[in-house]
């Protein structure tokens, strides 16, 4: 285990969506960003867990497979007050800040003063174990593909083994940790109590592989890429990754509205928006990093679970926990119509759409409505009480 201090200082001098850009490294989303440059407390401890001869879904045996996590606050006598927040595409553990409370943020869901948040890193991301950080013979593009059910897999070794938590209070997650929500449901029915899904679903269905399909191509495309033999990042393969990545990343209506204009006052034509994007959107990301957890987000099927034979809905059914499940009304990557597919399935399930036009990142409080939403709801419903 270990502490890795990260300043975000230089934050609040940045624009709310240029913190966005910054998120997709960091882990954070525009309200989170700037709470965190306000307000540096609490900040997340860092940990790691290292597992040997980690045997993956496709075969192959990792000598070492390191999981990153962080931590806030401190696990109860009782064991009983632990919360899972599973990360996202490319974020690291303060992926959730705008759930956390602090003294600038009271009204926030989670309070790390009474629970023990446990912020978990996907492989791939560049800290956990991933294509960038791993020796032959599986650095680079030989780095296996990992499953959701890998990565949940391994979290749980960790808790059990290293944290000794045998139950959680919840499992709250966005997007791919949403997509980690529902696995965890199916996987260890009994080990949550409940579980929360923002902007995700339990199975990635067809558009969403041909959307991760076209990123990948957009990088492997660049000459630079080498079939993943790289010697400097393929950039241009990068920026026509991002650009493709943003066309998706907000609703039509936002950019119908100029709702970016809300974020940096700098930026005044659609021609700026669009260059910032391109050139900006995950800072010294590493393309086999990209492609790997692109290729985790396509392969996500709660179907897929050993016993229910490629069925996601006979999957879905199994569900023991309570389950509130907030896609974001007008998200591209996940839409509202594949929720309302999943939900039906799902025997004990409050859906509730998060009414916003900012699209995929609404499911991490992309704007202040959007974050109030979320906390109020989610806050509720951990309560056990009735939500709308």
């Amino acid at each position: 285990m270990g502490l890795r201090s990260i300043s975000f200082t230089n934050m609040s001098r940045t624009s709310r969506m240029h913190r966005y850009l910054l998120a997709a490294l960091f882990g954070m989303l525009p309200g989170a960003a700037l709470a965190q440059a306000q307000d540096p407390a609490p900040e997340p401890v860092e940990h790691e867990y290292v597992i040997h001869n980690f045997r993956t879904e496709s075969g192959t045996v990792l000598p070492e497979a390191r999981v990153v996590y962080g931590t806030y606050g401190h696990l109860d006598a009782a064991g009983d007050n632990a919360i899972l927040l599973p990360s996202h595409y490319m974020a690291e553990m303060h992926g959730y800040g705008w759930l956390v409370k602090s003294a600038k943020s009271p009204e926030h869901a989670l309070d790390p003063k009474k629970l023990f948040l446990i912020t978990s890193e996907e492989f791939g991301n560049g800290r956990s174990s991933s294509p960038s950080n791993t020796p032959e013979p599986f650095h680079g593009p030989r780095f296996p593909v990992m499953t959701i059910r890998d990565n949940v897999r391994a979290v749980h070794q960790m808790l059990t083994e290293q944290l000794h938590i045998q139950h959680l209070r919840a499992v709250i997650g966005f997007s791919m940790g949403a997509q980690q929500a529902f696995q965890w449901a199916v996987s260890y029915p009994g080990y949550m109590d409940r579980i929360v899904a923002t902007s995700g679903t339990a199975k990635t269905y067809g558009h969403g592989v041909v959307r991760n399909e076209s990123e990948i191509t957009a990088i492997t495309t660049d000459a630079a890429f080498a079939g993943g033999n790289y010697t400097g990042e393929p950039e241009r393969g990068i920026e026509a990754f991002s650009l493709v990545w943003t066309a998706w990343l907000f609703s039509q209506e936002w950019w119908r509205d100029e709702l970016w204009r809300q974020d940096d006052p700098k930026i005044t034509t659609l021609a700026g928006v669009i260059e910032h994007y391109r050139t900006h959107f995950i800072p010294g990301a590493d393309a086999n990093n990209l492609i790997l957890q692109l290729r985790t987000w396509n392969s996500n099927d709660v179907g897929a679970t050993a016993g229910f034979g490629g069925d996601e809905k006979a999957a879905l059914r199994s569900i023991q926990v309570p389950v509130l499940f907030m896609p974001s009304a007008t998200d591209l990557y996940f839409p509202v119509g594949d929720a309302r597919y999943e939900a039906q399935f799902i025997p004990h399930c409050t859906l509730l759409p998060i009414p916003s036009l900012w699209g995929h990142p609404a499911g991490a409080g992309a704007s202040p409505a959007d974050e109030k939403f979320l906390n109020d709801h989610i806050a509720a419903f951990l309560a056990g009480q009735t939500t709308p």
